[in-house]
């Protein structure tokens, strides 16, 4: 068979790479070994009676490891490579050819038989492959001795020399004497530490052109008789202590090109060129930011041949270009020019790289001053590269309050120069004068007299560089207080209330205590939020947290849920729980944003309205999902049809916290409906936890939702026919967003609307599982293609909402209402059974499990129908 011809034999040529690599891996071992001290050298430097005794024991090992190697390996054969491709096949097609029919060779069905069997098995061996070899022998070499030989082998080609070899022949001829004596050299260029570049070994280098960094060490040792051997060079400019040519060790530096020669019986002459370190460069990429608590950011990038060690960035005053009015008329006291470190990469290379110089300069006397900045980079070798001094004005904490303003001025006007301290103080009595309206509390006004008599104690005497410093510092606590009003304080009580309870945390306090850390953070907490919300006009910034988080807006009721939740672990034990929810908190207070109202209050963009659409066409398919899935408990439930209805206006009722047992039924129907043995667990658990999914009280065209509201009399898939309509539409008004996100979004809202339509086909016919796992589709669709257009909008800078929110409701929270089959609220993240708003629930976790060993113990019941076992399995696998 010609097509086993291939197989066959790169089979046979792996079966024989495995012979040799299993019967020589000692032989290439044990050359290895005796291979790399001899590259390094080790037989001149040994005695000769251990070089004739590690001889010895070398070609023993040598002959020994051959004569075993040729006695271990076998060549394979033919057929045992054949076999080995038979053997690799199911059924051993190839061999089952070769058989003969044993029995029933008269009867002609038999031999049809036979005949059929032949040409399967012939037709099987076309697909014969070779057999990759096994060559791995670390069952025949369990301590790696092979690998340990080849490290040696490796480490001897990268730090000897092959030519070291031949020495043994000397040694063996007894002219070692000679060789020691003989005009012989050695010589090493090691270029400096800072490049990185290997040493160079001269013997092994010819003679010609050679390239070696500039201050490269050159080394050179002759021996033999004196004078044999001379060293000539150019290449150090050395005009004293040249020493002697013919000196046995040599040893200068490399400053320029030129040549170095050595001379003897073989004259080896090299052209060098010396490689000039650069200097290194550095450069401003972009201007100066700064932000409203003044917190700088400068761009730069740096480059060096060799890499940057370090830098700095000095700050002078510019003072040709300060306006010389009002304190600033008089000459200034010296000020010292800033100098601060450049920051310089932690890892990787720092030949070529770009940073941000970040610092907050707002205390400094040069904040909100004319100045010139100018970076300094050095190198290894002390080479310095500048940029040219750049004039800005020094960023410093703006200040918008109009009496912290002018606090801030005076003191600009004290650090300048300490002779302003007359006019400061007067100024500063003008404005205490009458201190009604100025001051927001007596506190501020109290510091400012504080203030103002340290000054007249010095009126006469003048002003300490200590005084100075205090009176400063004095001056900017006033200005930050009449600017943050009470909020500062608000905020240092809020940071101590969290640093107690992590302190309790970590030390195990006892309940008493963590009750008394929780009553303190919760009114640290609620006394911040209100000094926050009081100084949130104008939005200024200066005291506003960072929305770029979540943009998330917060309630109080949600941060009171997560302080619950975090009290009641610490008195459980579950302190690295506590610790995690801990640090949530902490991350939300630093990204808190005050608002007014839910949606704001100007007017929606295009793609906030996109968003607020979608996120109203997920909520009515959820509940249209919903309608269905009671529908479908209706069919496999009958008699519980005859349950009251619920009043209306209850359902509203559900999913509140305090409510456990409450279904929206009248208190006097709930016992009954408990007591019912058929009860669904998705109904009946998750009425006990105030979140249904769906109340079998209701029927599916009757209900009031978001899909036609209250009282709809249209069928299921009527409503379904109008949200995939009401899909489209929105579709089709969808923004022109560019980029990868903006066209994901537009697949997936498709998506949804195709199984929206198939959705609605499985209404029609009455298939209830089908359109739940269409409309399940859907939703998922749907929640992706809101997901993906939030970051389009975010990219595109059309709006906020999205931004980091995969909700389309501009607050970020969770819809009421949208809940998973388990009856947990979910987080429009695209997965089911997040944990969002479930902080304030008693038992959460014991109460799912329940409800999902429900499911499971109903899903194995054989006595109810298939098709509701078989959504209830299709329901588990999402959990």
């Amino acid at each position: 068979m010609r097509h086993l011809r291939f197989p066959v034999a790169a089979t046979r040529a792996g079966m024989v790479a495995e012979q040799v690599v299993r019967a020589f891996w000692p032989f290439w071992t044990a050359v290895f070994l005796i291979l790399a001290p001899l590259m390094m050298g080790w037989q001149d430097e040994l005695p000769l009676e251990v070089f004739w005794g590690g001889a010895v024991v070398s070609v023993i090992a040598f002959f020994a490891t051959l004569v075993w190697g040729i006695r271990k390996f076998r060549m394979p054969s033919p057929a045992e490579a054949l076999e080995r491709v038979d053997a690799a096949m199911p059924g051993r097609p190839i061999a089952a050819v070769a058989d003969t029919q044993a029995i029933g060779s008269k009867d002609a069905a038999s031999i049809a038989v036979w005949k059929a069997h032949m040409a399967r098995m012939a037709e099987r061996t076309k697909d014969a492959r070779p057999v990759e070899p096994d060559l791995r022998v670390s069952d025949r070499d369990p301590y790696g001795l092979r690998f340990i030989a080849l490290l040696f082998f490796v480490a001897a080609l990268m730090f000897g020399s092959l030519f070291r070899v031949s020495s043994i022949g000397e040694i063996v001829t007894g002219s070692e004497q000679t060789l020691a004596t003989g005009p012989v050299w050695e010589g090493w260029v090691e270029p400096p530490a800072y490049t990185g570049k290997p040493s160079i070994y001269l013997n092994d280098v010819p003679a010609g052109p050679l390239r070696v960094p500039e201050g490269s060490q050159v080394t050179l040792r002759l021996y033999g008789e004196v004078g044999a051997l001379t060293v000539a060079e150019t290449v150090s400019g050395r005009v004293d202590d040249l020493g002697a040519a013919s000196d046995a060790q040599q040893q200068f530096a490399v400053t320029q090109s030129g040549t170095l020669t050595i001379g003897g019986d073989d004259k080896t002459t090299w052209e060098i060129t010396a490689i000039e370190d650069a200097a290194p460069t550095v450069d401003l990429t972009g201007p100066i930011e700064s932000d409203a608590m003044g917190e700088l950011s400068q761009p730069f990038s740096a480059f060096d041949d060799y890499g940057v060690e370090f830098g700095t960035a000095t700050i002078t005053l510019d003072l040709t270009a300060v306006e010389r009015t009002h304190g600033l008329t008089i000459d200034p006291d010296p000020i010292e020019p800033l100098v601060l470190d450049l920051p310089m990469p932690f890892t990787g290379d720092r030949a070529d790289f770009e940073e941000f110089l970040i610092d907050n300069l707002s205390e400094h006397p040069l904040a909100n001053m004319p100045v010139t900045l100018q970076l300094e980079v050095i190198d290894a070798a002390e080479q310095t590269g500048t940029t040219p001094a750049e004039p800005m004005i020094l960023p410093g904490r703006r200040f918008f309050q109009p009496f912290a303003k002018a606090v801030i001025e005076q003191r600009r006007d004290l650090m300048w120069s300490k002779a302003n301290a007359r006019r400061v103080n007067q100024i500063l009595r003008a404005v205490s004068h009458r201190p009604e309206g100025l001051f927001s509390n007596e506190t501020t006004y109290l510091r400012l007299r504080t203030i103002i008599r340290r000054l007249d104690n010095f009126s006469d005497v003048g002003l300490t560089d200590e005084v100075q410093a205090e009176i400063v510092e004095a001056l900017w606590d006033l200005a930050i207080q009449l600017e943050d009003g009470r909020l500062a304080d608000a905020r240092e009580r809020l940071r101590r209330a969290q640093e107690r309870l992590a302190e309790a945390m970590r030390d195990g306090a006892s309940d008493e205590e963590i009750a008394e850390l929780m009553q303190e953070l919760r009114e640290a907490t609620d006394d911040y939020l209100r000094m926050l919300a009081q100084e949130a006009e104008p939005n200024d910034g200066t005291d506003q947290a960072d929305s770029g988080q979540q943009g998330q807006e917060m309630g109080m009721d949600e941060l009171q849920a997560l302080m619950d939740r975090i009290e009641e672990l610490m008195q459980e034990g579950r302190m690295a729980e506590a610790q995690e929810l801990m640090e949530q908190l902490n991350q939300m207070m630093e990204n808190l944003r005050v608002t007014q109202g839910e949606g704001g209050d100007g007017p929606q963009t295009p793609g906030e309205q996109s968003m607020q659409d979608l996120a109203d066409t997920l909520r009515d398919q959820e509940e249209l999902s919903d309608d269905s899935f009671s529908d479908l408990q209706d069919q496999f439930n009958p008699g519980q049809q005859g349950e009251p209805q619920q009043q209306p206006g209850q359902q509203g009722q559900q999913g509140q916290p305090g409510q456990q047992g409450q279904s929206g039924q009248q208190p006097g129907q709930q016992q009954g409906q408990q007591g019912q043995n058929g009860q669904d667990p998705s109904q009946g658990g998750q009425q006990g936890e105030g979140q249904g999914v769906g109340e079998n009280s209701r029927s599916g065209e009757q209900r009031g939702d978001g899909a036609g509201g209250e009282g709809d009399q249209r069928s299921l898939a009527e409503r379904q026919q109008a949200l995939r309509e009401e899909l489209q539409r929105q579709r089709q008004g969808l923004p022109n967003l560019e980029g990868e996100q903006g066209e994901i979004a537009r697949r997936s809202l498709e998506r949804a609307e195709g199984a929206m339509e198939g959705a609605e086909d499985a209404l029609r016919d009455g298939d209830l599982a089908e359109a739940i796992d269409q409309q399940a589709e859907a939703m998922d669709a749907l929640r992706n293609g809101m997901r993906e257009l939030g970051q389009a909008l975010a990219q595109n800078q059309n709006a906020e909402p999205g931004q980091g929110s995969e909700q389309g409701e501009a607050s970020g929270r969770p819809v009421p209402g949208q809940r998973d089959p388990l009856g947990r609220e979910m987080g429009n993240t695209g997965q089911l059974g997040t944990d969002q708003n479930l902080l304030g629930s008693e038992d959460v976790n014991r109460r799912a499990e329940e409800l999902l060993d429900e499911i499971r113990r109903r899903s194995a019941e054989q006595s109810r129908p298939e098709l509701e076992r078989d959504y209830l399995r299709r329901l588990l696998d999402q959990f």
